[in-house]
C-alpha cells in the first residue's frame, strides 16, 4: 500500500467531513502526523484542486470533491429513473434493451431487460464491451471523444464488420452526433446488431446511453429505420427525466435525429 496516498486520502477525507476549516496543528493532532507532513500533504492537495488555504491559515475542500463524485452518483440515479422507459421501449420493440455507461475504452452493461424472442443477443449486467464496436459505446464515445486518447489507431479487429482504424471512427462518431444515434453492424460478434442514443443528466453532461440489441436479421434495415424514433424518443424522454434541458444546458445540445440506413448492413448493437 501507498502510505503518502493513503495520508493523502484521509486527511483529505478528515477535511471533507470537517464542519470548519481546519489548520495545520489540529489535523496534525486528529490523524496522529507531523505537522511537517500534514503540511506537506496539504501543499499537494492545494496544487491539484482539491484543497484552498485560507489566509488564516486554515485549509477546507474545494468542489472538486463534488464535481469528483457527481458522475457517480449519476451512474447510481440514471439506472433507477431509467427502468420505466426502458420498460416501454422493450414493449414497443420486442428486443433486448440496454443501459451503458463509458469506462476507460469500454463500455459497461448498468441495466438491461431481456428480449422475449427466443433468439437473442447474449449480455450481461457489469459486462464489458470494446466502445467503438457497440451502438451505445459509440453513442457515448460520440459526446466523449477525450476516451480515445485510450485507443490504438490500428484498431483490434473481432468481426470482418469491425471499424479498423481511429480515424475511420472518428468519422462515423461525426456521423452519430448529426443523426442522433449509433448502430452497430455485427463489429463485436457476427449476426448480433444494436441502436443506441445518448442520454445526458440535468447538467448536460452524456451519462449514459440506452439502446436496443438482437439478431441482425431480425432487426434488419427495415426494422431499425421503424425503431431509431422510439429508441431517441427514449433516449430524449430519459434524459429530460433526469433534469436535461437543451434549452439551459448549451454544454451538449441534443443531437439532430436523422433516418439513415448505413450501406447494406443493419443500423445497429449489443
Amino acid at each position: 500500500m501507498d502510505s503518502t496516498l493513503l495520508k493523502g486520502l484521509t486527511l483529505l477525507e478528515h477535511l471533507a467531513g470537517s464542519d470548519a476549516p481546519r489548520g495545520v496543528s489540529e489535523l496534525a493532532r486528529a490523524l496522529n502526523l507531523t505537522k511537517s507532513n500534514v503540511h506537506r500533504t496539504l501543499q499537494t492537495l492545494v496544487a491539484a484542486g482539491y484543497v484552498h488555504a485560507n489566509p488564516g491559515g486554515t485549509y477546507a475542500c474545494t468542489l472538486k470533491l463534488f464535481e469528483l463524485a457527481s458522475p457517480v452518483v449519476a451512474r447510481i440515479d440514471v439506472r433507477q429513473v431509467a427502468e420505466p422507459f426502458m420498460r416501454v421501449l422493450a414493449e414497443q420493440t420486442q428486443e433486448t434493451i440496454h443501459l451503458s455507461l463509458l469506462d476507460r475504452a469500454d463500455v459497461i452493461y448498468l441495466h438491461k431487460i431481456e428480449s422475449p424472442q427466443p433468439v437473442r443477443a447474449y449480455s450481461s449486467i457489469g459486462g464489458r464491451a470494446p466502445a467503438y464496436c457497440v451502438a451505445s459505446g459509440k453513442a457515448l464515445l460520440a459526446y466523449q471523444e477525450e476516451a480515445l486518447a485510450h485507443l490504438p489507431e490500428t484498431l483490434p479487429l473481432h468481426t470482418p464488420r469491425t471499424i479498423p482504424t481511429l480515424d475511420l471512427l472518428r468519422r462515423e462518431l461525426e456521423q452519430v452526433r448529426i443523426q442522433g444515434f449509433a448502430v452497430n453492424r455485427g463489429e463485436w460478434r457476427e449476426g448480433v446488431c444494436g441502436l443506441a442514443a445518448i442520454v445526458h443528466d440535468a447538467m448536460g453532461r452524456p451519462v449514459a446511453a440506452i439502446g436496443i440489441s438482437g439478431p441482425a436479421d431480425r432487426l434488419n434495415p427495415t426494422a431499425l429505420r421503424r425503431f431509431s424514433d422510439v429508441v431517441v424518443d427514449a433516449a430524449r424522454s430519459l434524459s429530460r427525466a433526469l433534469g436535461y434541458n437543451p434549452i439551459t444546458v448549451s454544454s451538449h445540445p441534443a443531437p439532430r435525429h436523422a433516418r439513415a440506413c448505413v450501406g447494406d448492413g443493419c443500423l445497429i448493437e449489443e
